[in-house]
């Protein structure tokens, strides 16, 4: 599912038709990613929890020569999903 099929779902289930919906979605996304890049952790009970995480400088591999390669520090965003979450997707598995 990608953002244009996910504002169609959201449509069919709320009044305000599809630019509502797309209003919608781009206010939670940007909520969000703000608050994440502001080093916030959003907690949505049930669903998941989205975070900023500090990855320290490293040295890597090259795979194709085997040498040593510095990787720098770097911040990335890490999704970590809630157990209601987790069973549903587990029992759509069966």
């Amino acid at each position: 599912m990608n953002k244009s099929q996910l504002v169609d779902r959201i449509a069919q289930q709320i009044e305000g038709g599809r630019s509502n919906a797309t209003k919608a979605v781009d206010a939670v996304f940007d909520a969000i990613q703000e608050a994440v890049a502001g080093g916030e952790k959003v907690t949505i009970t049930g669903f998941g929890v989205f975070e900023r995480v500090e990855r320290a400088a490293r040295t890597g591999r090259n795979p194709a020569t085997g040498e040593p390669v510095h990787v720098a520090a770097s911040v990335v965003p890490k999704f970590r999903p809630g157990s209601e979450f987790k069973s549903s997707v587990s029992a759509s598995g069966d």
